[in-house]
């Protein structure tokens, strides 16, 4: 139940990262947009753009990095079953003493290596071991398209900024949206992380005025540059 729930609090902590990579490279690219020009389709298009390459970025990376991840996890799996095949009595003084560095006893220890590994040897070294279990592997897929999809739920939020607000405060209202977004999505993941809220909105804040901020003032220039 607890391996269980840590996995759900996993998932969740990375969708409330995605979201917030979202937002914050999203406004960023907006408001770099906005400072060089005040045109809604360029700056829309810019959005558009901004989350479609995110979001597929995301995607891939997250795929590509816990397919990695898998593949580790068969490799050491595969391992310890040929280990466990070739010398299955070293294997379980092995798991024994993993158990008295643990906290038990010798006298304990060695009746629940015997236990486990009658019940699962391979299962047992495995948790222990390398804190895997055999039957839940990390699934690229599943961590691909949540990326994905929290990292486009982030991004839609300044874009439809972007296409609805009227241009005369299309900056002030994207910067505020995008602080509230921020505040919250800091907030869930401190509340997620069992840490301290406050510093975790604050810097979650921080960091997202900071890149609008350079990005549009970045924008600004090369408008007047290019102008």
């Amino acid at each position: 139940m607890g391996e269980h729930v840590g996995s759900r609090l996993n998932w969740l902590r990375a969708g409330v990262l995605g979201a917030n990579d979202g937002i914050v490279s999203t406004a960023g690219v907006v408001m770099g947009v906005a400072g060089a020009t005040d045109d809604s389709g360029t700056i829309l298009i810019a959005g558009i753009a901004a989350l479609t390459a995110g979001a597929l970025s995301m995607g891939t990376g997250e795929y590509v990095s816990v397919s990695t991840q898998r593949d580790s996890e068969k490799s050491l799996l595969g391992l310890e079953a040929r280990e466990l095949t070739q010398m299955p009595v070293t294997e379980e003084r092995e798991l024994a003493k993993m158990y008295v560095d643990k906290g038990l006893s010798p006298e304990t220890a060695e009746v629940v290596a015997r236990e486990l590994t009658e019940h699962d040897a391979l299962r047992a070294h495995a948790d222990i071991e390398f804190g895997i279990d055999p039957d839940n592997l990390t699934n690229p897929w599943h961590a691909a398209w949540a990326s994905m999809i929290a990292f486009t739920v982030g991004a839609l939020l300044p874009l439809l900024v972007v296409a609805f607000v009227p241009d005369g405060v299309r900056i002030l209202v994207t910067v505020l949206s995008v602080m509230a977004a921020l505040a919250l999505t800091g907030f869930v993941s401190a509340r997620i992380g069992f840490s301290p809220r406050l510093p975790a909105v604050v810097r979650n804040m921080a960091g997202g005025l900071l890149a609008m901020g350079v990005t549009y003032l970045i924008g600004m220039l090369a408008g007047t540059q290019l102008g």
